[in-house]
């Protein structure tokens, strides 16, 4: 007993030190515990009753942890009526400093009012405050565009700076269309500028002297007859302006029987279509129309002749390109417009404006027009500046382009005078020719002979 009380004895003199040891470990892991749980904000907040508090997705700092334990102390006071003596673990250890007192509710900031703007009205000032600020919201309206400035700067760069000067003289055509992405306001006179130096390129020049069997009835017989299969597709302007390009190009360039000149036409108007058209005429459609003259075969082959022979090459300004820009410029109304496109068509048809350029043929065709239906005045700085051409200039084709108007009643090719003779076209073709232009022609053709 004596033994087992003295190693009793001994052991309990050694067990002391491990204790402390023991509790000196463990507070030192507590406090290690609590330094990372403050690093990774995961301390874990409980109440008076022990269970652990709503978890604050907010970063736990030192004054927000005493903002939180004052306000689990004031709610512990509330419910349970013991004061504000309440215990709140933190990780299991009691904190040694006294909570902080709740802070007190912050206070709404007052918004000050602005100072009045003292206005001091002079003698000669007489304008108050309030009728400043709408001329300031329409000054900022009246400011230049980008749309603007790039339209100015292009027809500083084209020549065209005239139209600021001359206002009176002068009219600004695209004024209306500023706004209109589709008119490409900015690049119109880049763009016809281009067509005016590329249309010599994409134009055909005198080749009937070339061809041993077609003259220029025969061309005129096939341009009347494109004009009725045209009109019969409802094909758009451009595809026939187009397709009586083809078929002067390939002529221009390239022997061709009398048995194909019809073939010829119909390849044109067929790749003149696919171009232009979104839904372009069928093959077999073209072989029932030419009354079955020609196969499914011999005009794809012809289509291909006129591919290779002009090398793909069909992006070319015709006068329809120049007839859309040169109406708008004209400034009047439909029936100008239709009669305008009938002289044109003429024009078309007959194998002696071929001497004249696309812009000139639709130039003509303008002036012509506002002659006939007295138009005044008949030539004005405005189309002068656009067309690049001058009254005299026009003369001579004008001269022809009535002539061809004053003989197409009684004329045997009356395709194009038929279709400019319904109500949908205005009637134009019905009109009485220009006198003073029918005259002056005539007084030239007498001198000529």
């Amino acid at each position: 007993m004596a033994s087992r009380h003295v190693i009793q004895h001994q052991n309990g003199g050694e067990v002391a030190p491990v204790a402390n040891n023991k509790q000196k470990n463990m507070a030192a892991e507590r406090k290690t515990r609590r330094a990372l749980g403050d690093i990774g904000n995961l301390v874990t907040l409980r109440g008076p009753d022990g269970k652990p508090l709503p978890q604050v997705s907010r970063p736990v700092t030192r004054g927000f942890c005493a903002q939180l334990l004052a306000n689990a102390q004031a709610a512990a006071a509330e419910n349970n009526k013991i004061g504000t003596k309440g215990a709140i673990a933190v990780d299991g250890a009691l904190p040694e400093r006294k909570a902080a007192a709740p802070k007190p509710p912050q206070k709404k900031a007052s918004i000050k009012p602005k100072p009045e703007e003292i206005i001091e009205i002079s003698p000669d000032t007489v304008e108050v405050a309030e009728k400043e600020k709408p001329l300031e919201k329409s000054a900022k309206k009246k400011a230049p565009t980008l749309t603007s400035t790039l339209t100015a700067r292009s027809k500083a760069a084209c020549g065209l700076s005239d139209i600021i000067t001359h206002k009176e003289k002068i009219i600004d055509i695209d004024a209306a269309d500023v706004d209109n992405d589709l008119a490409v306001v900015e690049y119109i006179e880049d763009m016809y500028k281009f067509y005016k130096s590329a249309e010599h390129e994409g134009r055909a020049h005198d080749y009937m002297d070339s061809q041993p069997e077609i003259n220029e009835k025969m061309r005129a017989i096939l341009i009347d007859w494109l004009v009725q299969v045209h009109q019969k597709f409802e094909l758009s302007p451009e595809t026939f302006y187009l397709t009586v390009n083809i078929v002067d190009r390939y002529l221009a360039s390239k022997s061709t029987s009398r048995r194909e000149l019809q073939l010829v036409g119909l390849s044109s108007m067929l790749i003149a279509s696919k171009y232009e058209e979104i839904w372009a005429p069928e093959v077999h459609e073209l072989v029932n129309i030419s009354d079955k003259t020609y196969s499914h075969r011999q005009i794809l082959v012809m289509e291909k002749n006129i591919l290779g022979e002009l090398e793909w090459n069909f992006t070319v300004p015709t006068p329809y390109v120049f007839l859309a820009r040169f109406i708008k410029a004209s400034l009047t109304d439909s029936n100008v417009e239709n009669f305008v496109y009938y002289l044109a068509e003429l024009g078309m048809m007959n194998y002696e404006t071929l001497m004249y350029s696309p812009s000139k043929i639709a130039a003509s065709a303008v002036y012509a027009a506002r002659c006939t239906l007295n138009k005044a005045p008949f030539w004005n700085e405005t189309l002068k500046l656009h067309t690049g051409f001058s009254e005299p200039q026009l003369m001579d084709c004008a001269k022809l382009l009535v002539s061809y108007h004053s003989s197409a009643a009684e004329h045997k090719l009356r395709g194009i005078y038929r279709k400019y003779i319904t109500a949908e076209k205005g009637g134009v073709a019905l009109l009485s020719p220009a006198k003073s232009l029918l005259s002056a022609a005539a007084a030239n053709d007498s001198l000529s002979s």
